[in-house]
């Protein structure tokens, strides 16, 4: 949005948190955001107000714009149908339109009587259709390394120093049976390489650190990868990439959301697939050993590697078509008409 010349009042980042406890770290830049965010709906009347996912801040956000009169487009749907599934109350009272970008979310909005259109996921915007590993290995100087590893570690800093130590551990077990193993670790653009060197000096692996460069022509170059659970796995998938994915937060915040947790997968890539294409490892699962068994499996056992493949094949079809940020702008123009 920034690049689209949008004016950023406060980074999503400096306001994101993983688990419900770790909100605590962050309260300050909420609380400020939210008030600086509430003076504008009251004093300057926007014709709209866009909320994208953030579900917890931006359903409060939307009550404020409810007493003001103004619209509210809901895009990008937070995942209330997997947990805390009581908040679609809210949304019903609050959000005049939601725009959903997966194909199982309209089902849950229509029976509960909120305004829905189903618009695509807009990766399939930005996501090539195909792309050559070996020109991608190329452009990226990987050579003929074998396997060729992705470590995608997530978008937040608290991701990052959770999960990170254990995927770069995992991936040294795999370097004692893969002499020759390349390893590339693709940054978001939230994440700034000095923030990740701690985690990764000194490990003697062949790794490649990648910031603001192609996800897709890295992720094409990879044989496999360990993928945080996030829009990466679905990105991963769509790029045809096997995966392990993890997840783990604070001991408490998990305690509370196993309880309420409503869905058999935690990755996007297996709920839009409707079953376990890709192995999932969470809380004290997640090992440096438990990742490096599921990885080794997949690049030795030829069948189920093929089988995997052949699934997250079906995972992009699923996804409808691109054109999603076009037919929620449609949207958004309609609303304001």
């Amino acid at each position: 949005m920034a690049h689209a010349g949008v004016r950023i009042l406060t980074r999503s980042s400096d306001m994101a948190v993983v688990g419900l406890t770790e909100v605590f770290r962050r309260i300050h830049t909420i609380i400020k955001a939210s008030a600086r965010l509430k003076s504008i709906l009251r004093n300057r009347r926007p014709d709209l107000l866009i909320l994208i996912d953030y579900p917890d801040f931006n359903i409060h956000i939307a009550g404020v714009a409810k007493r003001y009169n103004i619209p509210v487009l809901y895009y990008i749907s937070p995942q209330i149908w997997a947990w805390r599934s009581g908040r679609v109350r809210k949304i019903a009272r609050r959000v005049d339109r939601m725009a959903v970008i997966l194909p199982f979310e309209k089902e849950f909005y229509s029976k509960r009587g909120v305004q829905v259109d189903y618009v695509g996921h807009p990766l399939l915007d930005i996501c090539p259709d195909s792309m050559n590993k070996k020109q991608a290995r190329f452009d990226l100087d990987v050579g003929n390394n074998y396997p060729v590893v992705g470590i995608l570690p997530g978008s937040r800093k608290e991701e990052i120093r959770n999960l990170l130590p254990a995927m770069v551990e995992s991936v040294r077990i795999l370097n004692r049976r893969y002499a020759d193993m390349q390893c590339l670790l693709p940054l978001a653009q939230t994440i700034s390489p000095e923030f990740v060197q701690p985690f990764i000096e000194g490990t003697g692996l062949n790794l490649k650190v990648f910031s603001g460069d192609n996800i897709y022509n890295i992720l094409s170059a990879c044989d496999i990868a360990v993928v945080t659970s996030g829009t990466a796995t679905l990105e991963t998938a769509i790029m045809g990439v096997p995966m392990v994915v993890i997840y783990k937060g604070s001991k408490l915040s998990y305690m509370i959301v196993k309880r309420m947790v409503k869905v058999s997968h935690i990755s996007l890539a297996n709920l839009v697939a409707g079953e376990e294409v890709v192995p999932e490892l969470i809380q004290d699962a997640v090992t440096p050993e438990g990742i490096a068994k599921k990885m080794f499996i997949m690049l030795e056992d030829r069948d189920t590697r093929e089988n995997i493949v052949k699934k997250l094949g079906r995972i992009r079809g699923l996804l409808g078509e691109g054109g999603a940020s076009e037919r929620t702008a449609k949207i958004a123009l309609d609303m304001m008409g």
